[in-house]
């Protein structure tokens, strides 16, 4: 836990000193393409140091003066399969953004949506040590927060406070300055495979490139789909990527659950490409031009040229009605939403004030979606795309895009994390003995 905790802090630094000299590089390796942008801050002094548990680091400038996009090599389920053939996509993709913003990079924030993502939701309580609260305050209660076994080979990507009591007030945002007794907080915990994360932190060494930050895919993506009423009341935002579909549960503007569904539009390719005998790439194409999940009588009698270049002019020749081509689409489609339902509600989703969906990512684009998720998640559904930013160029503002435009956002105010307070080290060591303590309290 304390290796963690310092190289947390570490990389902030290193964001911090990146956009202190004004241009930092924003990576989404996804299974289907990786995308780069660079971002250059503007001439104000840079992030603000404390203006609020929230987003600590404050409001920064920025625009976006390159953008690379490219084929996604060697990922499967958002996680390196292939080292090098992921260097090679990572390389072109930083390499496109270096040259049109005709700069080089250094520094990189990485967003992710593999590596078995795990939520957890913790709570710890404190007495005052002042007549008001303090910044130390804040570190003794997130450090009262009794963290878990997480298990082996797993590590904490993001803890964040989502909510603090101060004596009998609750839901307060920020109670710095604030007179009370007793502090409590609740806090959000994501857990990742440790391995995931050190491949994919590799892979950018390799590329020289130094990472400054990682965050996960699903909490970017909402950041950027959802508007701000619908991160205070309650909404749900799912990415629908190539290899895997990510989801995350909003309220008060904090994120409190994550995951990841292993499965995306990639198997609806795959299901083209078994069920017709074609190419990869033809049931690519076919998908894009012709996909579709609500059938009318109209696609009875719309055929689609399947083609190919296997010399065997009958089979070259052969078409489909696009009423055939939406039958093997609809059942990949209707499991994954199914799935996507069985995590909502493990989750308590139904408990939310607002219980609002955004549909966002590649795969959300298939016509009929928003009708069929509709019947299946929820009725409030709708189809989400990333807030605008500054300088970001056409090709880049569909939902495809919604992780990495949060990610731009995350950069530039990003919310508090558990390491963003001076903890004392040797409060670290002492958490086997404290866990140790509590099982005897609890068992005897």
């Amino acid at each position: 836990m304390t290796d963690l905790y310092q190289s947390q802090r570490t990389m902030r630094q290193l964001r911090l000193q990146a956009m202190q000299r004004g241009v930092i590089a924003v990576l989404d390796i996804g299974t289907f393409k990786v995308a780069c942008l660079i971002l250059k801050f503007g001439s104000s002094d840079g992030p603000r140091e404390g203006s609020g548990v929230g987003a600590m680091a404050g409001q920064a400038t920025f625009r976006v003066i390159g953008a690379g996009t490219t084929r996604s090599r060697g990922v499967r389920f958002g996680e390196i399969a292939a080292m090098q053939e992921t260097e090679r996509a990572v390389r072109t993709a930083l390499q496109t953004a270096q040259k049109m913003a005709q700069t080089r990079v250094d520094h990189a924030i990485l967003c992710f949506s593999g590596g078995d993502m795990r939520s957890y939701g913790l709570e710890g309580t404190v007495d005052i040590a002042g007549a008001q609260v303090s910044e130390d305050d804040i570190a003794n209660v997130l450090d009262a927060c009794d963290v878990p076994d997480l298990g082996n080979g797993r590590e904490v990507l993001h803890a964040q406070p989502v909510n603090f009591m101060l004596d009998h007030r609750n839901g307060l945002a920020d109670p710095r300055g604030q007179a009370g007794r007793r502090l409590g907080c609740d806090m959000h915990l994501l857990s990742v495979d440790a391995n995931a994360v050190q491949n994919l932190a590799h892979c950018l060494k390799r590329c020289d490139v130094e990472v400054a930050g990682l965050a996960a895919a699903p909490y970017m993506s909402g950041r950027s789909a959802l508007v701000e009423d619908e991160q205070e009341l309650g909404a749900a935002a799912i990415d629908l990527g190539g290899g895997s579909t990510s989801l995350s549960i909003f309220i008060k503007k904090h994120m409190i659950y994550a995951d990841t569904v292993r499965l995306g539009g990639d198997h609806i390719t795959g299901d083209i490409a078994k069920g017709l005998q074609i190419p990869y790439s033809t049931a690519e194409r076919i998908k894009t031009y012709y996909g579709g999940l609500l059938a009318t009588g109209r696609d009875d009698r719309e055929t689609i040229e399947i083609g190919g270049d296997s010399g065997d002019w009958d089979k070259d020749r052969r078409t489909i009605t696009r009423s055939e081509l939406i039958g093997i689409m609809r059942p990949r489609v209707e499991e994954i939403l199914e799935e996507v339902r069985a995590r909502l509600d493990v989750a308590g989703f139904d408990h939310l004030p607002s219980q609002q969906i955004v549909l966002t990512g590649g795969a959300s684009q298939i016509p009929g979606l928003d009708g069929l998720a509709a019947r299946i998640l929820g009725q409030q559904v709708r189809l989400g795309r990333p807030i605008r930013v500054q300088g970001l160029p056409q090709a880049a503002t569909g939902p495809d895009f919604a992780a990495i435009v949060g990610l731009c956002q995350f950069a530039a105010c990003p919310q508090d994390e558990w390491w963003d307070f001076d903890i004392p080290a040797q409060r670290f060591a002492a958490r086997p003995i404290k866990r140790a303590m509590k099982w005897f309290r609890d068992n005897w």
